[in-house]
């Protein structure tokens, strides 16, 4: 599939290539695609905590630091 990238997203993209990070405008979608693949899973990860606590499904800071010292042998805080 060819794609002619409006003027601006070519400039970015020429830029990306000057830096020498990436061999082909190929290379600079990919790695474009996988950034908003991410930032996408980041924000349906961050919906689902806050569905979680708007459910009341969470515990306590203070609970999940006594197990975690407890599990990893780490004294309680002074």
């Amino acid at each position: 599939m060819n794609y002619v990238f409006p003027p601006d997203v070519d400039c970015r993209v020429k830029r990306q290539l000057e830096t020498g990070s990436y061999h082909s405008e190929d290379d600079v979608l990919r790695a474009a695609m996988t950034a908003l693949e991410h930032e996408h899973d980041d924000l349906e990860a961050i919906q689902a905590g806050i569905a979680d606590m708007e459910a009341g499904r969470f515990r306590p800071f203070s609970e999940i630091d006594a197990a975690f010292r407890l599990k990893h042998n780490i004294p309680a805080k002074s």
